[in-house]
């Protein structure tokens, strides 16, 4: 579980991120939602421990994330920005090998459990270069489970995805969180996906949390009208 509290970020005189209490599972696919600058990406660098917030407490599993240091935090959750590092010229399995980097440090001699993680999460040796965009989102998604973190935290996975690769995307991470009981907190902006594969959620609105919980939060035309400021209308899938 994390447990956030007194959370403040701000820049340039502007607040980002205002969260007074906010606990999410690491146990469960948990979506967060909100419009452009609502302080999603900024949530998922904290709880990542990439940044530190100007102002409160951020813990996973009670421990405060920002006593340790990041490759014991790279140990306890695994990150995926939404603008991808340059990979060009890595082979499929080169790229998830660097999964293995927290539990190897720069010069660790390479081990059988190394190479059995990296067996697990991806038998391939095409170039990343050479994949399409759902494919190459598939061998970074390989990377994080070779990493062997409790809990994966991904900006917008599926932004730059044509609709059967985002589905593909989300079915995967459904996947892996019901069979490894690995975590997933995942950042989207479609409410579909979120409907279909959510079993927790976040959503967020100038900054501060307007709903957090199940996913039957969702549920609420008066939840998603206010969350988006659209008149959106739920439909039963045929």
């Amino acid at each position: 579980m994390y447990e956030l509290n007194g959370i403040r970020m701000v820049r340039n005189d502007r607040t980002i991120l205002s969260i007074d209490h906010l606990e999410i599972p690491t146990h469960e696919l948990t979506l967060i939602l909100g419009h452009n600058g609502s302080g999603k990406s900024t949530l998922a660098s904290i709880i990542s421990g990439l940044v530190k917030p100007d102002a409160g407490t951020t813990k996973l599993e009670g421990c405060d994330l920002f006593t340790l240091s990041e490759r014991e935090r790279a140990q306890r959750a695994a990150f995926l920005p939404q603008k991808l590092p340059a990979s060009e010229g890595l082979t499929c399995r080169e790229l998830v090998r660097l999964g293995r980097f927290p539990w190897r440090g720069l010069f660790g001699r390479w081990r059988a459990e190394d190479e059995a993680a990296v067996d697990e999460a991806l038998a391939a040796q095409s170039y990343v270069d050479d994949l399409s965009g759902g494919e190459r989102q598939r061998v970074w998604i390989s990377m994080l489970l070779a990493q062997a973190s409790p809990v994966m935290i991904l900006d917008e996975p599926t932004s730059a995805l044509d609709v059967r690769h985002q589905y593909g995307t989300l079915a995967l991470l459904e996947r892996l969180n019901r069979e490894t009981g690995r975590g997933v907190i995942a950042i989207i902006h479609d409410i579909n996906l979120a409907l279909r594969f959510a079993t927790h959620i976040v959503a967020l609105k100038e900054g501060k949390v307007l709903f957090s919980g199940g996913a039957e939060l969702l549920h609420s035309e008066e939840n998603l009208r206010t969350l988006f400021e659209a008149p959106v209308k739920l439909m039963l899938h045929p």
